[in-house]
């Protein structure tokens, strides 16, 4: 029996260390972290990757105001008339905000959470993204016609890959060939998408994953990859981190009231660009009512410029359902900006009845196409057509 045991920790060794070998060689977390990272639900990713901080400062801007309760009773979902309860149950919300007029109108948290749980926003991070090209564009320091690799030379593939401008990677139009095909359990973790998304080492990722499938600007298709891009010109152009150009430009401007993190390679490497930006509710409500208020020079805690923000809400092409997309904001509806995220991540955007909606939820992957679904909810409860 001893010599059984002691065989089978041998084997389980030699087999760990192998795993460990390879997960070393394609820059993943060790075997035991990748399984986690692949296993786990969505709000409990942000502590299982490295993370810089961006830091908040509330006293910066007023404080929350409460507006008159609202009570959703009944929506339309997926055909049918349920309760607004049931639609947050079957929908596997964690938390669930409607911002009127600047005011918090419904505030609901379930599954534990709370105002100050920490929880991911998967693609709404390519907003963010973008509101720091923005930035960067207005003052200057970079341009839409600017190729990827004029600003990061050591990337230069000698293909149609040195041809991606800032503009293509802005409309998901570059023909980089890594596709959003994301995996549904660790068996799938070979993908290129899973590995950016696990990488210790997204240099080296991406050296590996210049392969152009078309030629850019020619087939927009949602691909991640280009979000990961615009993250790396940004750290190139400013010298610094995204989360440190975030912390200034964009999180203490709103005000925010918590730290949030964003969750990189390896400390002090890359944030991952395309995702992996993690907040609570009330502060991912915070962006959503700066991108509907007033952006002119005049207000000194202005996020983007009216440049950018028309940039921003108008579609430059057109990709899954049928929805507009323009500088990483989706256009579900005609005048409504959308902030998008695997497993249910939404900032929706009403200008003109001056509404933000968040949801946040624990969705599998599998779940990825009831958007539409969900977005109408969004819009019936924005337009009080509930």
């Amino acid at each position: 029996m001893l010599k059984l045991i002691r065989r089978f920790a041998i084997t389980v060794l030699v087999l760990y260390l192998a795993l460990f070998g390879l997960t070393k060689a394609i820059r993943y977390p060790e075997p035991i972290a990748a399984i986690k990272l692949g296993l786990a639900p969505a709000s409990k990713t942000p502590n299982l990757m490295p993370f810089h901080y961006i830091v908040a400062a509330p006293t910066t801007y007023a404080p929350w105001k409460n507006g008159n309760s609202e009570t959703v009773q009944n929506v339309k979902y997926d055909g049918k008339r349920i309760t607004f309860d049931d639609f947050l149950k079957q929908t596997s919300t964690n938390a669930f905000i409607i911002i009127r007029d600047g005011k918090i109108t419904y505030e609901s948290y379930l599954n534990g959470k709370t105002q100050s749980t920490i929880l991911p926003s998967y693609s709404v991070a390519k907003t963010m993204t973008s509101l720091l090209i923005g930035q960067l564009i207005s003052e200057g320091k970079l341009k839409e016609s600017d190729s990827f690799v004029s600003i990061l030379p050591e990337f230069k593939a000698g293909t149609s890959f040195d041809k991606v401008t800032i503009k293509d990677l802005l409309d998901m139009n570059s023909g980089v060939g890594v596709s959003d095909n994301y995996p549904s359990g660790p068996s799938g973790w070979g993908v290129a998408i899973a590995q950016m998304y696990a990488s210790t080492d997204v240099n080296w990722w991406l050296q590996q994953n210049r392969k152009m499938r078309e030629e850019p600007g020619t087939f927009p298709e949602y691909r991640s990859v280009n979000t990961q891009m615009l993250g790396m010109v940004i750290q190139k152009v400013t010298g610094r981190s995204l989360s440190d150009e975030f912390t200034e430009r964009v999180w203490q401007r709103v005000g925010a009231d918590y730290d949030a993190t964003w969750n990189v390679d390896h400390k002090g490497g890359h944030e991952k660009a395309f995702c992996c930006f993690n907040a609570t509710a009330r502060d991912y409500a915070r962006i959503g009512v700066a991108l509907i208020s007033d952006q002119s020079a005049k207000n000194k805690y202005a996020i983007t410029n009216p440049a950018w923000l028309t940039r921003l809400s108008t579609p430059a092409v057109k990709l899954d359902y049928g929805w507009g997309y323009g500088a990483q904001m989706w256009h579900p509806y005609p005048g409504i900006n959308l902030m998008l995220g695997l497993h249910g991540q939404y900032i929706y955007q009403d200008k003109a009845n001056k509404t933000v909606i968040v949801k946040l939820s624990d969705l599998p992957t599998s779940a990825d196409g009831l958007a539409p679904k969900i977005a109408s909810v969004l819009k019936q409860i924005a337009e009080k057509n509930y």
